[in-house]
């Protein structure tokens, strides 16, 4: 009776135990597979499964000849989806539809961007990150695309699929929150703008729609500037090609100056020396304005645990050195320039996007 009673207690104990580490094992095989996970979603898209069970629910039999596919690939893809939550099934197993989980990778544009950004830019460049750390270098790029110490000057000419995706992915969600700078802008109203890191002239697109009289200048890379005339025709733009890391100064600088998702592409020192130099050619009263995605003043957690990730991006894939960046930092940046923060403006736009005010 007695060993009985300590077999219970021992049964017990253990299991009480072993319970605390479920949630983490599970996490855990999810980060072990994720490689094989992103890719089964991919096929899943490229095949047309997810598309047609989006339309309404579907036996295996119906998806093999609607799709083109082998019965192996159905069952493959879809077992997988299943235990990923990208698909569900009807309790006699007879029908498969989408979760709302499978439904973001065919409806929600946040979702369609980062994860083309990641299948056609990022993902085998991600296999190097390892030595991306150890020299500081793109190593990823270096393999996959070009060999060169960032990706900055490549991007008009990245295969087309990857120059789409490295678009739309750039410009989907600063551009949610460009009028709702302008606005802030405009309180002050500059005399002119400097964009820098301006690419090709989305901010200045709308800039001038809505103050046709303010003069907007580009100051980027000289590939940039045939893309940006190009997209914004008006005679109040003017392009200055440069590679802002350079020891050139910038152009005099007066009205407002402006930096969309810039700062983040360039490492802590490479930061303060651009601040410096914008401080050195700005006339006294310029307001400055950084727009950044910080990292910790995000609403959802996901947000910030995907703009973390970005991170990595540049790592393997841009310059090696920099990173999307915290509130203290970018704060930190800013004073080791010795430029004054007037305002930091939060949940600007759609995204939660952080605006720093700053005055020469």
């Amino acid at each position: 009776m007695v060993m009985e009673e300590d077999a219970k207690i021992t049964y017990r104990r253990n299991r009480k135990k072993r319970s605390s580490k479920v949630a983490a094992l599970s996490d855990a095989q999810k980060i072990a597979f994720a490689p094989f996970t992103f890719q089964a979603v991919a096929s899943m898209l490229d095949f047309g499964i997810l598309e047609y069970l989006d339309k309404n629910p579907a036996a295996m039999d119906e998806l093999i000849k609607e799709c083109n596919i082998t019965k192996y690939t159905a069952i493959t893809l879809l077992q997988a989806g299943f235990y990923a939550g990208i698909v569900e099934k009807t309790e006699d197993d007879e029908k498969y539809s989408l979760t709302p989980l499978g439904e973001c990778f065919l409806h929600d544009e946040m979702t369609i961007y980062n994860f083309n950004f990641m299948r056609d830019v990022c993902y085998l460049g991600a296999s190097e990150m390892t030595k991306s750390f150890k020299n500081e270098k793109p190593e990823g790029l270096r393999k996959y695309f070009v060999d060169d110490s960032t990706i900055y000057p490549h991007v008009p000419t990245l295969p087309e699929k990857a120059r789409k995706s490295w678009y739309e992915f750039d410009y989907f969600y600063s551009d949610n929150c460009f009028e709702d700078v302008i606005e802030i802008m405009f309180r002050h109203n500059p005399s002119e703008i400097f964009d820098i890191g301006g690419n090709a002239g989305k901010f200045e697109k709308i800039s001038l729609k809505l103050h046709p009289e303010c003069p907007v200048n580009i100051i980027d890379l000289p590939v940039n500037k045939e893309m940006a005339e190009k997209n914004v025709n008006s005679d109040k733009l003017k392009f200055y090609g440069m590679d802002v890391l350079s020891d050139k100064d910038f152009p005099p600088m007066s009205g407002a100056v402006f930096m969309s998702q810039f700062l983040d592409c360039f490492s802590e020192e490479q930061v303060v020396k651009i601040l410096t130099k914008i401080k050195k050619s700005a006339a006294k009263g310029t307001k400055i304005y950084i727009l950044e995605p910080v990292i910790d003043n995000q609403e959802f957690g996901g947000a910030a645990f995907a703009i973390s990730h970005i991170s990595l991006y540049f790592t393997c894939m841009a310059n090696g050195k920099s990173k999307m960046y915290t509130e203290k930092e970018l704060t930190s940046m800013v004073e080791q320039a010795g430029i004054k923060i007037d305002v930091m403006h939060k949940n600007v736009g759609r995204h939660c996007y952080t605006l720093l005010e700053l005055s020469v």
